[in-house]
């Protein structure tokens, strides 16, 4: 009996090899049944119940294993379904390719109303993604597939999209090109680089901000702080490349009281790889140093924030090689008095956030000591996410910082599914509210139905606290923020989920070390309504026009 020919989706799965993709996340239709028979036979296909959560999901499973995720949708609505989980792909430089179906060539911009067509599909995903392209023919779909990936990839990365028309995935397709030979970064500017380590040498207090473009180069980061003595802040996305226990590592706190003392008497600062983005400088209202030496290997990033003495153009690993290069040949000056005073504030700006959370502190505690360092942690925009876990839950490995960079509630669950997924033999964990789980409530079923050890940690405040507080620290009455949320016990119950429930400190770290040692799926349900409030509820940073600051 002869094999069936092979179809467009024998070539994906040949592409997700070579890339070392062993897991997709999708859902299936009509457009894309050939990618999803294939990937299910000889990957791993989780048939998730979203659009938007397949590529949250390759998502969070690109950034748990430090390279490309792939997620499939159908045509029109399931594409239109996944654009704003491309948004955040897009907004975090996520190396995602997203493969999407389309109607038969032969009825492509008819406007005959064919089943699923949408007007301009590919304008759309031009839109939310780095790159975004058509399948023309058969004959042309592996350098097509090989193209979208190696942009995804390539630094800074993004999502890349690619649309298939059903009757071109179904054709014999023809073969994937030769693997591309690894570009090498191109060296630093030497000229630049003898003028960073010359102002390194001069500076008697540096400091570095580290953002996400420094994550694949944490050991180089890590001694340059070591040699320089310089205060480490970081902004959310460029936690862990240097692990947060560091005792020169002040962290994700540039905006607290005293990391803003330290940064503006700092007379150096130098940046790398970071967005500076407005919820981490008081919308840009920090005092930074001056002297501010800014490397991004995107051009149009520097000064685009904060003025940038100098700019230098270069990829944060092959820069900071040139930069120690240097450093190690060339003897550096002693700066303990300002080592010491980072440090007393690397411990002060923890101890006052600790008092603002009181009780809620032990969720952080708690986890920390029940996880492995390396343990994925990932967060829904939610009240725990932003009061403690997204500065006082220790990071120590960048690949373990999972979040909605672009801000966007509900993309938690699917996140932490899909990093739980990429790294199995470890447990991983998910903290999302109540409001932002009811996004996306029926991907609980996907994590009942694929048992991922995955503990799923819901702050049931009954709504959208973070918007409830802002709108009580104005003096306005609630609208829109209070919701019905279900049993939680009966829900998990239904879809045989184990579910914990936490109303009170002293069964916070009992829970999470049960929960934990079950190694798989588990709900832990913390009760807000019984649990002590923080001393100060979290607000949001962000300015209301005519509000008292």
């Amino acid at each position: 009996m002869t094999s069936p020919d092979r179809t467009g989706g024998d070539l994906l799965v040949d592409l997700l090899r070579r890339y070392d993709v062993d897991t997709v996340f999708g859902v299936v239709s009509v457009h894309n049944l050939p990618l999803v028979e294939a990937v299910a036979r000889d990957l791993r296909f989780v048939p998730v119940r979203h659009e938007a959560t397949a590529v949250n999901a390759a998502d969070g499973y690109a950034r748990a294993r430090g390279g490309l995720g792939c997620a499939l949708t159908s045509t029109g609505t399931g594409a239109g379904n996944a654009a704003g989980s491309l948004v955040e792909s897009l907004s975090a430089g996520t190396s995602v390719l997203h493969v999407t179906g389309q109607v038969d060539t032969p009825y492509l911009g008819s406007g005959r109303g064919f089943i699923h067509e949408t007007k301009d599909q590919l304008g759309m995903l031009t839109a939310v993604s780095k790159h975004a392209v058509a399948v023309p023919d058969a004959a042309s779909a592996g350098a097509v597939l090989q193209e979208a990936a190696e942009r995804a990839l390539t630094a800074p990365g993004g999502p890349a999209s690619v649309e298939w028309p059903i009757d071109l995935q179904y054709a014999v397709p023809g073969a994937l090109p030769a693997a591309p030979e690894p570009a090498a970064p191109a060296p630093a500017d030497p000229v630049r680089v003898a003028e960073v380590v010359s102002l390194l040498r001069a500076g008697e207090r540096p400091a570095i901000w580290a953002g996400g473009g420094v994550a694949r180069a944490g050991a180089q980061l890590r001694r340059l702080v070591e040699l320089t003595g310089a205060a480490l802040f970081t902004s959310n996305s460029g936690r862990g490349a240097v692990p947060e226990d560091h005792e020169l590592c002040v962290g994700n706190y540039a905006t607290a009281p005293a990391g803003r003392a330290l940064l503006a008497d700092a007379d150096l600062l130098l940046s790398i790889g970071t967005h500076f983005r407005s919820n981490e400088t008081g919308d840009y209202a920090l005092d930074v140093p001056a002297r501010h030496v800014q490397v991004d290997v995107d051009p149009a990033a520097i000064g685009r924030v904060f003025p940038a003495e100098l700019g230098v153009v270069a990829d944060a690993a092959t820069f900071l090689d040139a930069v120690l290069d240097a450093l190690v040949a060339a003897a550096m000056p002693h700066r303990s008095a300002w080592a010491e005073r980072v440090r007393v504030t690397r411990a002060a700006v923890r101890e006052t956030q600790r008092a603002g959370l009181g009780e809620h502190a032990l969720f952080a505690d708690a986890l920390r000591k029940v996880l492995p360092r390396d343990a994925v942690v990932a967060r829904d925009v939610t009240i725990a996410s932003s009061a403690w876990g997204n500065r006082l839950l220790e990071m120590h490995d960048p690949r373990s910082n999972v979040f909605p960079r672009g801000g966007g509630i509900g993309q938690g669950l699917g996140m932490a599914i899909g990093a739980a997924l990429a790294r199995p033999a470890a447990p991983s964990v998910g903290i999302v509210g109540d409001g932002g789980l009811a996004v996306h409530l029926g991907e609980l079923t996907t994590m009942a139905q694929e048992r991922p050890w995955l503990v799923l940690v819901v702050f049931n405040d009954g709504g959208y606290g973070v918007l409830r507080n802002m709108q009580e620290s104005l003096g306005r009455p609630r609208s829109g923020v209070d919701l019905l949320t279900p049993d939680y016990a009966a829900l998990c119950g239904s879809m045989g989920l184990t579910h914990l429930r936490i109303t009170e400190p002293g069964a916070v770290a009992g829970t999470f070390e049960q929960a934990v040692a079950d190694g798989g799926p588990v709900v832990v349900e913390v009760d807000l309504t019984s649990y002590p409030v923080m001393p100060r509820p979290f607000t949001p940073p962000v300015h209301v026009p005519g509000a008292a600051s």
